[in-house]
C-alpha cells in the first residue's frame, strides 16, 4: 500500500529531511474573526436545515425574493401589532377625562385604591368661595385635556369633617395612593398681589408635580413678570415724558 505524503509519520519526515518527498503544506490559520464568521455560517446553516428551510446558495432569484417578501410581511405584522398595542396601553390610561365629584366613602377607592401608575388630582372646595369656583373651571378644562389623569373634586367638609374653610381651596396631587404635592390656602393660588394663577400656571403647577404631561416649556408666571416689568417701564417713560413736557412749557 503507498505511503500517503501528508501523513504525519515519523518515516515521511525523515523522507521529507532528504528532500525525497516534499514539505507538507501549512495549514492556514484563521483569526478570531474569522471564525467566529465561520461558527456563525454553521449555525444558521444548521438552523435552516432544523426548519426544512433552504440555504440562499441552494435558491433560485424567485424563492430569494419570495423569501424577502414573506420576512417584509413578517416585519409589518410585528409593527402593526406592537402599535395596536401601544394604543390599547393609551385608551387604558387615558380612561377619564372629567371631575368627579367624591365623598368620604369615595375617597379610599378613588384616591388610595386609584391604580397602578394612576395620577390623582383632588380639589377640596366649598361653593361660596370665588377662587374655588375658578379652580374648578380650571381642572374641568384639565381634566379633559390631560385624560390620563384622575380629576377629582369634594366639598371639604363632605371629604374630611371639620376641614376649616381658612385652609381652601386645597389642591393635593397623589401617585398610586402617595401624596406627592399639596397647595393649601388662597395664598398657594396667588401669581401676584390681587391676581390669582391662570389657567396655563395651574397646568405649570401639576406638570412640575408630575400629575400631567404639559407642552408648555416654562413657567406661565415668568411671562407675566415679563409683561408687569415692560408695563411699569412703559408708565415711568409716560411720566418722564410728561414731566419734560411740562418743564418745557414752563
Amino acid at each position: 500500500m503507498a505511503q500517503n505524503p501528508n501523513e504525519d509519520t515519523e518515516w515521511n519526515d525523515i523522507l521529507r529531511q532528504k528532500g525525497i518527498i516534499p514539505a507538507k503544506a501549512k495549514e492556514k490559520e484563521f483569526t478570531e474573526h474569522e471564525i467566529v464568521n465561520m461558527v456563525d455560517a454553521a449555525v444558521q446553516k444548521q438552523q435552516a436545515r432544523d426548519s426544512g428551510a433552504k440555504d440562499y446558495s441552494e435558491m433560485t432569484l424567485e424563492e430569494i425574493e419570495a423569501l424577502e417578501d414573506d420576512e417584509d410581511e413578517k416585519i409589518v405584522q410585528q409593527y402593526r401589532q406592537q402599535r395596536l398595542q401601544e394604543m390599547r396601553n393609551d385608551m387604558a390610561r387615558s380612561r377619564f377625562g372629567d371631575v368627579r365629584e367624591i365623598s368620604a366613602e369615595d375617597y379610599v377607592d378613588e384616591v388610595n385604591k386609584a391604580g397602578e401608575g394612576v395620577w390623582v388630582v383632588l380639589h377640596l372646595y366649598q361653593h361660596s368661595l370665588p377662587l374655588c369656583k375658578l379652580l374648578n373651571d380650571y381642572l374641568q378644562r384639565l381634566a379633559a385635556k390631560f385624560p390620563q389623569t384622575k380629576f377629582l373634586k369634594s366639598i371639604a367638609t363632605m371629604c374630611i369633617p371639620n376641614y376649616p374653610d381658612r385652609n381652601l381651596p386645597t389642591v393635593f396631587v397623589y401617585h398610586q395612593g402617595n401624596l406627592i404635592k399639596q397647595w393649601i390656602k388662597e395664598e398657594a393660588f396667588t401669581a401676584a398681589p390681587g391676581a390669582f394663577v391662570t389657567e396655563e400656571e395651574l397646568e405649570w403647577m401639576l406638570h412640575e408635580a408630575g400629575a400631567v404631561k404639559s407642552k408648555l416649556t416654562e413657567n406661565p408666571k415668568s411671562k407675566r413678570a415679563t409683561q408687569k416689568s415692560t408695563i411699569l417701564l412703559n408708565k415711568k417713560a409716560v411720566t418722564k415724558a410728561g414731566d419734560a413736557s411740562d418743564s418745557d412749557e414752563d
